[in-house]
């Protein structure tokens, strides 16, 4: 394995890496760093988990010098919020021996802390373009001498319709940059786009030629499972042996929300990210989840990119994903970092057309997904299930149903309070009193004249006038 000392990175960097137990590069930083130190254009392409973050991040730090000048001297742009906290860190991580101060600009978040950090001269931006083209139109932030630009997870970017704004975003950078471009995948848009705005790029590909389509490391299973007993049989796969952090993947963010509601319900400790929720509760829920505080995420597409925590183990398409990049880089949350992983998809029936297409693309050989339920003997060997698991846990407090006791007391209660009839009143009407006994014993309701009380007299008469005046 080649070190980072090998490829020629500062001392200052090495200590940083190596407090976080990183000490050997991998493929794509390995190819890339060395060129990419003289200023080289560079496109990376890698499968996503393999470190394309540092293999960026490494040159442009130490291409800015040990303490740049204030002012924002390199850009990096990254297609969604979560993406933009995670590689936020890493360089946070790099820089951390130095007096580069790095900050992180996108939507959701208030504007006063990002602007406050830009005026006290952060040197390196990390955003997403619509933020960064709003405080650029409002002139308050400056990116005329961004001389170090990069663009991180490009293919995605094309998907949400950001190429235009990257446009704009190329017009306000340093005419004469250095620029570097990484993507898991690269679609013609994303090629001619590195041809108009890159300077004799040198395209790597951090690929084994024997090692297929999909990471190696990643065992792959495919179910086709009904919409009814999905539920369940992710509550027995969150049992297996040997389970870390999982990540369950749904197609809408009310699906997400109603898998969270349903999984704690059956004992587990489970976090969401999802559209519907604000920014600040996206955060908190995924760092619980790189803390180990929850260990299952349902999560969006939105949040594929920026889960960035090598010791996932699982990752669960609850609904197939749309296209086979969506599958590679959902599948790619877990088996990070060199380890093993397991991505298991289910099929609905309505949905075999798109898994046709997603088998043809990466080649799994595969066509017809296995007819799954909870109880299937398959299920608990393919995933090291124990014999006789249940989808509960026996801690998980069960919803409370009001007692068949209980309620044949409510009705008897309802029974009492029935209406009764006259005769019955008349049975239990009392005794006339004898004459002239009087009704100033004060055992009774009335007055000595037999009339309600004058207080319920003058609360009649006022609402009878009050509703005399209305009247008129």
């Amino acid at each position: 394995m080649t070190t980072f000392t090998d490829l020629g990175v500062d001392q200052d960097i090495v200590d940083a890496l190596a407090s976080k137990g990183i000490v050997d590069a991998f493929p794509i930083q390995e190819q890339t760093i060395p060129l990419a130190m003289p200023g080289q254009d560079v496109i990376g392409q890698a499968k996503t988990g393999t470190g394309k973050t540092f293999g960026f991040g490494i040159p442009v730090v130490q291409r800015l010098g040990p303490n740049p000048e204030p002012g924002v001297k390199a850009l990096i742009v990254v297609p969604t919020r979560e993406l933009a906290v995670q590689v936020y860190e890493d360089l946070d991580l790099l820089t951390s021996n130095r007096s580069t101060s790095v900050v992180a600009i996108y939507g959701g978040k208030a504007y006063e802390g990002q602007i406050d950090q830009l005026k006290a001269g952060a040197q390196i931006v990390v955003g997403t373009p619509g933020r960064l083209i709003d405080l650029a139109g409002q002139r308050l932030l400056d990116l005329s001498n961004a001389t170090e630009v990069v663009l991180d997870e490009a293919d995605k970017m094309l998907d949400l319709g950001f190429l235009a704004d990257i446009e704009k975003i190329f017009q306000k950078v340093a005419q004469v940059r250095h620029t570097q471009l990484f993507s898991a995948t690269m679609p013609g848009p994303i090629v001619a786009l590195a041809r108009r705005f890159m300077s004799n790029p040198i395209h790597i590909r951090a690929t084994d030629p024997d090692e297929g389509l999909t990471q190696a490391n990643i065992k792959h299973i495919v179910y086709r499972a009904h919409s009814l007993d999905k539920d369940e049989v992710i509550a027995r796969i969150l049992q297996a042996e040997g389970r870390g952090k999982t990540v369950i993947f749904t197609r809408t963010k009310r699906a997400a929300q109603r898998l969270v509601d349903e999984l704690t319900d059956r004992g587990f400790n489970v976090g969401g990210v999802h559209g519907d929720m604000g920014q600040e509760q996206r955060e908190r829920s995924m760092a619980a989840f790189k803390a180990g505080k929850k260990d299952v995420l349902v999560a969006t597409d939105v949040a594929a990119r920026g889960i960035d925590v090598d010791d996932v183990t699982h990752v669960i398409n609850h609904t197939i994903p749309d296209d086979d990049k969506t599958y590679l880089h959902r599948a790619g949350r877990t088996g990070r970092a060199g380890r093993t992983g397991i991505a298991v998809t289910f099929v609905d029936w309505d949905d075999l057309h798109k898994w046709a297409l997603i088998n043809r693309a990466l080649e799994f050989g595969q066509p017809e997904p296995t007819e799954t339920y909870s109880s299937s003997p398959h299920l608990y060997t393919d995933l090291d299930i124990p014999a006789g698991t249940k989808g509960r846990l026996t801690t998980a407090p069960k919803a409370e149903r009001p007692q068949r006791n209980e309620r044949r007391r409510e009705g008897e209660g309802r029974e009492r309070t029935r209406r009764r009839r006259p005769e019955e009143q008349a049975a239990e009407a009392p005794a006339e009193k004898p004459e002239g006994s009087g009704t100033h014993d004060g055992a009774g309701k009335e007055h000595h004249d037999g009339k309600p009380a004058a207080a319920r007299r003058r609360r009649r008469r006022r609402r009878t006038s009050g509703q005399t005046a209305q009247g008129a």
